[in-house]
């Protein structure tokens, strides 16, 4: 009976929380201890903020981010290179608090958040999803808000995907990267290709996370994908994960590997 109970309850708990579920998931931490941070909100009360400076746009409001994001002063920010890094951000101090972490993605930057060592300017869904039940909109009326937070490992339990440029051409090759799982920062890109006899070739960061490099002519896909992550350093690639016959605005999957 009781199995049954779980049974029941857990998928109705999930359609209760909405968004919010994805903040009951377990993530590895990265850094064992919270520390302070401030929160403000920014957008319609459940929206999904902004995604500007690091490229990602619209697409923050669907699946895996289901706006859960935020924009970070230029501690949090770094310039583009905290794009796509995730935290456990949670609140204690005011009464419409709920005291669970949530889990959400730096997104864009908030240039307007530089004075506290590090200001998350929550989108309104992860704002609200800091409160008690029913207590979204009492939280949000409290606009700023004293939180704790830590780096933790991103998990999207979906592919990593390159979204290329409209820009792109035969001789220009830029891309979007979204959906990183693990330290889900990027410190650099190179691609590698059938005809440039083993030799990886290193893109620049154009800005946010969208990369890019000039193309030699003859210069073919497919193209695999090396990133290498800011926190820990660590090398992952994506084999042909951009076809041959690609297109501008085309939007690639593919899985990791490290190396």
């Amino acid at each position: 009976m009781y199995a049954l109970l779980v049974s029941i309850a857990l998928p109705l708990l999930l359609i209760l929380i909405g968004n919010c579920a994805r903040t009951y998931s377990n993530p590895l931490h990265v850094e064992d201890s919270f520390s302070h941070g401030v929160a403000t909100w920014y957008g319609s009360p459940t929206g999904f903020g902004s995604a500007g400076a690091c490229g990602f746009q619209n697409d923050v409001e669907n699946p895996p981010y289901n706006s859960m994001v935020a924009a970070g002063n230029n501690i949090i920010y770094q310039s583009g290179k905290g794009c796509g890094a995730c935290y456990e951000v949670k609140c204690t101090d005011h009464p419409a608090c709920s005291g669970f972490p949530v889990t959400i993605t730096i997104a864009d930057e908030c240039p307007s958040c530089q004075h506290d060592s590090h200001h998350f300017d929550l989108s309104g869904t992860a704002f609200g999803c800091l409160a008690k039940p029913n207590q979204a909109d009492t939280l949000r009326k409290a606009g700023k808000i004293n939180i704790h937070q830590r780096r933790v490992q991103c998990h999207y339990h979906t592919d990593i995907k390159f979204k290329l440029d409209q820009g792109a051409n035969p001789y220009y090759l830029a891309f979007l990267v979204e959906h990183m799982s693990g330290d889900g920062d990027v410190s650099s890109v190179e691609v590698l290709t059938s005809n440039s006899k083993g030799k990886w070739m290193s893109m620049q960061r154009s800005w946010g996370e969208t990369w890019k490099m000039d193309m030699p002519d003859g210069m073919k896909g497919p193209f695999t994908v090396r990133l290498t992550t800011v926190k820990s350093g660590k090398q992952i690639v994506a084999k042909d994960a951009i076809p041959a016959d690609w297109y501008p605005g085309q939007k690639c999957e593919s899985k990791l590997t490290l190396e």
